[in-house]
């Protein structure tokens, strides 16, 4: 058993009401005094905050002048941790401890063993506004913070998790706090772990936490065309090792095997798939069209296949593919410096058909290009001097063009994405991402609130930008000829 303890006369009791009351008095005092003093130059502010921090701190270690007991109890154990607190200043943070204390001095709380181990942080939060936590304390803090309506403590375990979805851990986190987002309701916390996954999600296949997945959760990722990964074959080894480890009914498994995208794979590679993997045998009926498809896509010329079949579907559009026949990884050294250029290969397209088949680009970087209606330009006046421009009016800019045009690129278009990579907690990691299609060489919003003067920019490593530009081709179906 845990014991807070401390002598509890009654004169004691009447000095911590006195003592809660005073707090609220002296944060009232101080909001008037900034008000009062703001247009005084000789004014001053004296602020002992620690000092009645580490007061109230005294207060809930040595349970002075206490009048509420909190006793909390688990499932898996007789004993329970005993908290001698203070009912002001519960009542002051909690809806809940306001109702709960409003008859009786002594409530018995049930917790879960997990939310139990933190509830001493917990309560020292709603003394002294502020907790420590790790990446593992982060849902049972928030669940307790949600039980007890404590609002301000619910939102800062939120943007924590948020801001914490790249930090390292054994086990992985990012994949059980977004099925607990889903739980709560969360969507503002479900939507950025789901975009973190779907960014980072070479980094999820190969770590413990992809054993977790949720079917629901495996299918939203399946859907979506912007995950970023090395290929669609690992992408399809992945689910495989899902699947052997999860052995979910025949209808989830069905489902999970037609949302892998068979022509971004070669046919060499199929054919060995075929050959050797025991959940494309045992599932092979529910997705045969889907191969015998994908063989005929590599077999013809992407320009007459899309005269017998729709290609304006997701089976025929390439994910975020970071090999290199899809892209260039591109390092630039202090960005904020001077315009850069650079120019890669891709491969036409993902058809075996196109594999010989090399379209050029090239690429522009400006860190502080300027739009014309701020260009100088000459004045009318007598001094004709030029209208003075600063750097920071400039933003950055990166524009992709072909390097030639070709007969090739009928019935094709292209779709850029720049990925760049930042470090937070340690890890390397796809933060932003930027796509644009061939009727535009740029995207409108490239590192548009990025501060590229300032070394400690996020958006930036060891001074450098770190970009990835994928070229993804997207077919377009021609008039169709009758079967």
């Amino acid at each position: 058993m845990v014991r807070l303890t401390g002598a509890r006369p009654v004169a004691a009791r009447r000095w911590g009401c006195a003592a809660a009351a005073f707090l609220l008095l002296l944060l009232t005092v101080q909001a008037a005094q900034k008000a009062d003093l703001s247009g005084d130059a000789t004014a001053a502010t004296i602020n002992h905050s620690l000092t009645l921090l580490q007061r109230l701190q005294e207060l809930l270690q040595n349970g002075n002048s206490s009048d509420s007991v909190l006793r909390v109890r688990t499932a898996a154990s007789d004993e329970a941790k005993v908290f001698h607190t203070h009912q002001l200043l519960l009542s002051l943070q909690s809806e809940v401890f306001e109702g709960l204390l409003r008859n009786q001095s002594i409530i018995t709380l049930h917790e879960p063993p997990e939310t139990a181990a933190l509830f001493e942080k917990f309560i020292r939060y709603l003394y002294c506004g502020g907790v420590s936590i790790l990446l593992h304390q982060a849902i049972p803090m928030h669940q307790l913070a949600s039980k007890y309506r404590v609002w301000g403590l619910q939102r800062g375990v939120a943007d924590y998790m948020k801001t914490h979805l790249a930090s390292e851990s054994s086990q992985g986190h990012v994949v059980g706090w977004y099925h607990y987002a889903v739980r709560i309701g969360d969507a503002a916390l479900q939507e950025s772990c789901l975009q973190f996954l779907a960014w980072n999600l070479s980094a999820v296949l190969g770590s413990a936490e992809w054993a977790s997945v949720s079917v629901e959760l495996l299918l939203l990722l399946l859907e979506r065309s912007d995950l970023v990964l090395h290929s669609e074959l690992e992408l399809y080894t992945a689910v495989e090792g899902w699947l052997g480890r999860r052995q979910p009914e025949d209808p989830v498994a069905e489902r999970v095997l037609r949302a892998i995208r068979y022509p971004m794979i070669a046919p060499s590679q199929l054919f060995r798939l075929q050959a050797q993997s025991a959940v494309l045998a045992r599932h092979y009926g529910a997705v045969q069209d889907l191969l015998f498809q994908a063989f005929q896509f590599h077999a013809a010329s992407p320009l007459h296949f899309a005269k017998y079949f729709d290609v304006n579907c997701s089976m025929f559009l390439p994910r975020n593919y970071l090999a290199p026949s899809w892209g260039s990884q591109w390092v630039i050294n202090n960005p904020a410096r001077d315009d850069r250029s650079t120019s890669f290969q891709t491969q036409l397209g993902p058809s075996s058909h196109d594999a010989g088949k090399r379209v050029t680009w090239n690429v522009l970087f400006s860190p502080r290009w300027l739009p014309v209606s701020l260009r100088p330009v000459y004045s009318d006046s007598v001094s004709g001097a030029i209208q003075p421009v600063r750097i920071e009016d400039g933003r950055p800019r990166l524009v992709i063009t072909p390097a030639m045009s070709s007969p090739d690129f009928a019935g094709v278009s292209f779709q850029k994405t720049v990925l760049v990579g930042v470090r937070q907690q340690g890890r390397v990691f796809v933060k932003h991402a930027y796509s644009f299609h061939q009727s535009s060489d740029e995207a409108a919003d490239f590192l548009a609130h990025a501060d590229l003067q300032k070394r400690t920019s996020e958006y930036l490593i060891d001074n450098s930008l770190h970009l990835h530009i994928i070229v993804k081709p997207v077919y377009h179906s021609l008039i169709k000829v009758k079967k």
